[in-house]
């Protein structure tokens, strides 16, 4: 049988592939835009204008929930938007969150507790960070790299298992799609837990740059993350989470991508070797 999704953050770093693997399958794919092209499967949605959630949700069986990107309060936009979607007979949810927000914490941990609590069938990803964070165009990391060669966090000489985003979507498309519910949340993690410094040291070895990691007080990091034009609420939440990092929350690794899809999660290197060229210096 067809099931029809909506994908919400359909354009973004997980939800374009979450698409693209229930493509693979067969599944009709919808992806929520704030300015749907013409001639596309997209369908206009903002979080934050409720008449464009109904039309958005018609004949629905699953959706992709992606929190607003900066909001360091979602649950007042999407604990709404479950409602209206339970009402309109969607069963089946996913929930993209962190590795470092545990049910019931402050920001998309609220939705979490709100999704096990009212949906029949969930999912809950909390990713590691994403390896596609050094390569991305407009993210820090992938900036910091090309223009000055170093990686600037507050992390110290703490490690994080980085994970690749075809892993997340990957988990998320059997999530969405698996006969049984999984009413679970999922930790993911890439293969190894790596230091910046390590990541700066994989780049270099591939990128023919000399990247090195520089690491610097939280508050530094905070004000870095407001002059890049981040919301202050949201850049004292990313802040804190190196500080995390600093002191050993991120270190280590989970066995979710071959439990739940029979592949080993990528490594670190393998990604690299792959985006060698986006690093490669102008000739």
């Amino acid at each position: 049988m067809t099931m029809r999704f909506l994908i919400t953050g359909g354009t973004g770093t997980t939800g374009s592939r979450v698409a693209s693997a229930l493509d693979a399958q067969g599944m009709s794919v919808r992806v929520a835009s704030r300015a749907p092209g013409p001639g596309t499967r997209q369908v206009r949605f903002d979080w934050t204008d409720p008449t464009t959630h109904a039309p958005a949700l018609t004949g629905t069986d699953g959706v992709y929930l992606v929190p607003p990107i900066g909001d360091t309060e979602p649950a007042r936009l999407m604990v709404p938007f479950l409602e209206r979607a339970l009402d309109a007979g969607v069963r089946r949810f996913v929930l993209l969150s962190s590795s470092a927000i545990a049910e019931g914490d402050p920001g998309a941990g609220e939705v979490h507790r709100a999704l096990r609590q009212l949906a029949p069938e969930w999912a809950v990803l909390r990713p590691a960070w994403f390896m596609q964070n050094f390569v991305t165009p407009g993210h820090l990391h992938a900036e910091s790299i090309r223009a000055a060669d170093e990686i600037v966090s507050a992390t110290g000489q703490g490690r994080v298992a980085f994970v690749d985003a075809g892993d997340i979507a990957a988990v998320a498309a059997r999530a969405l799609t698996d006969e049984r519910p999984h009413n679970a949340a999922h930790l993911i993690t890439g293969p190894r837990a790596l230091s910046y410094a390590e990541v700066a040291e994989a780049v270099s070895k591939v990128s023919g740059r000399e990247v090195r990691h520089r690491s610097v007080p939280v508050a530094a990091l905070r004000e870095r993350l407001v002059a890049a034009g981040m919301p202050e609420a949201f850049a004292r939440v990313l802040a804190a989470m190196d500080d995390g990092i600093a002191h050993g929350s991120e270190d280590r690794v989970a066995p979710t991508v071959e439990r739940i899809t029979g592949r080993p999660a990528r490594g670190f290197a393998d990604f690299a070797a792959e985006h060698a060229a986006e690093w490669a210096r102008p000739q």
